[in-house]
């Protein structure tokens, strides 16, 4: 079995704000506290630089690159195109997803938070909802990446296989995924839907930084 990188977590806003070695000590930080505010770095080196810098440097159009260089990825990567990730804080956790521009990583959309739901169902979210983004706007050629396999095949299947019992409390994220099956059954498609390779490319741009 491949030995998982190393990495280390900054707490900009938690219990105890600071730089974690391991995901059980940055959760403890950070679980059932309002509004935590969180990222994963690759190296020791640049979670302290993130740390010396506001959390608002480190996300969405304003987050720093360091993955596989954009100028490497240019001759890979579709032009015309958003990346879809989804984060999950427990199993079942608190459930976001987002979608954003491939390149510059500016947020199209987001979803969330939904109490005690699965990492695949956030990630089937974030793939319908680009798909009717892409209808929506009249974009039929723009590329969708995702690294969710589960995801694209319950997308594909237009059916979700999930072990998840329906509560009360995760009651609003099995509503949005009936509405997502509703809107795949009612709906073609012609945008192409491609595996982002994490292990070639790096975290796909819509990675919040939470694994």
């Amino acid at each position: 079995m491949a030995k998982s990188k190393k990495k280390y977590y900054v707490v900009w806003q938690g219990v105890n704000p600071g730089i974690y070695n391991s995901w059980a000590e940055c959760q403890l930080q950070i679980k059932g506290f309002p509004a935590a505010k969180y990222k994963s770095y690759p190296s020791l080196a640049e979670a302290k630089a993130a740390y010396g810098e506001s959390y608002s440097q480190h996300i969405g159009g304003n987050a720093k690159k360091n993955t596989i260089s954009k100028i490497d990825l240019e001759g890979i990567l579709e032009k015309n195109s958003i990346a879809v990730d989804a984060a999950c804080s427990g199993n079942p956790g608190l459930v976001e997803y987002q979608g954003v521009d491939t390149f510059t990583k500016d947020r199209i959309f987001y979803g969330g938070p939904f109490k005690q739901g699965t990492n695949n169902l956030g990630e089937f979210l974030a793939l319908t909802h680009a798909l009717a983004y892409a209808k929506k706007t009249g974009q039929d050629d723009l590329v969708i990446y995702s690294d969710s396999r589960t995801a694209m095949s319950w997308v594909r299947n237009k059916k979700i296989k999930t072990l998840l019992k329906k509560t009360p409390e995760n009651e609003p994220i099995f509503s949005m995924v009936n509405r997502a099956l509703i809107w795949l059954h009612n709906h073609s498609f012609e945008n192409k839907i491609i595996k982002w390779e994490t292990k070639s490319w790096g975290e796909i741009p819509a990675d919040f930084g939470r694994k």
